[in-house]
């Protein structure tokens, strides 16, 4: 896979680059702020781009927004963020074109899992931190479909997004596969959402439904 990296971090930036390389991926580009990552996206033609929230020139939301760009010109192209802060006023917009993942940097302890979701969202999938889903579907006004749903199913819906499957949303909260069958079936009823077989387009419909109704963050 041909990876471009966007962090300010050299240590973190390297870091991940060798731990890249040595997973069989091929570093093709590194940035160091928000415009060299747009011109690395366009001139490497990468499978996958790791991008840190927060970068040069203004530290706030650059990476982000570049991330926003590169997705439009690119809409096949797997974007991952991966920092230290939740942004939700680009990431919902991103999360619904599909091809996404957003990871907390101090949230990732397991290698071969993170690995495992990069592979995920360079094959169209999704991989969402529970707690970035927790920000995505928080504090919603009392009217709104989301808050209908029993905290069981909330904890289902956040591991829709983080891309698990219904046999692997069982096992992590020792339900029946039914069971779990039972509340996605019904988390998409109540949410108005026509249910599909794939998890990560289940997702991608309920963060497009987060966005028509007006989520900003």
């Amino acid at each position: 896979m041909r990876i471009v990296i966007g962090e300010d971090s050299t240590l973190f930036r390297e870091g991940l680059a060798r731990l890249l390389v040595d997973a069989g991926h091929e570093v093709v580009g590194k940035a160091v702020d928000a415009p060299g990552l747009l011109v690395a996206a366009e001139e490497a033609a990468p499978d996958l781009a790791i991008i840190d929230v927060r970068m040069p020139p203004d530290h706030t939301d650059d990476g982000a927004r570049a991330a926003r760009q590169i997705r439009t010109r690119h809409p096949n192209l797997g974007i991952v963020l991966l920092s230290q802060h939740i942004e939700t006023r680009h990431s919902v917009d991103l999360v619904a074109g599909g091809r996404f993942g957003y990871l907390l940097k101090d949230r990732v302890l397991d290698v071969d899992d993170f690995l495992d979701a990069l592979r995920r969202v360079a094959a169209g999938g999704s991989a969402l931190d529970p707690e970035v889903v927790t920000r995505l579907i928080g504090h919603r006004p009392p009217d709104d479909p989301l808050s209908t749903l029993t905290a069981r199913e909330r904890e289902v819906l956040a591991l829709m997004a983080e891309g698990r499957t219904n046999v692997g949303i069982a096992r992590r909260l020792w339900l029946t596969e039914r069971t779990v069958e039972a509340h996605v079936s019904s988390i998409m009823a109540k949410l108005g959402l026509a249910s599909s077989d794939e998890d990560h387009r289940r997702v991608l419909a309920v963060l497009v439904h987060l966005r028509r109704s007006g989520h900003s963050g």
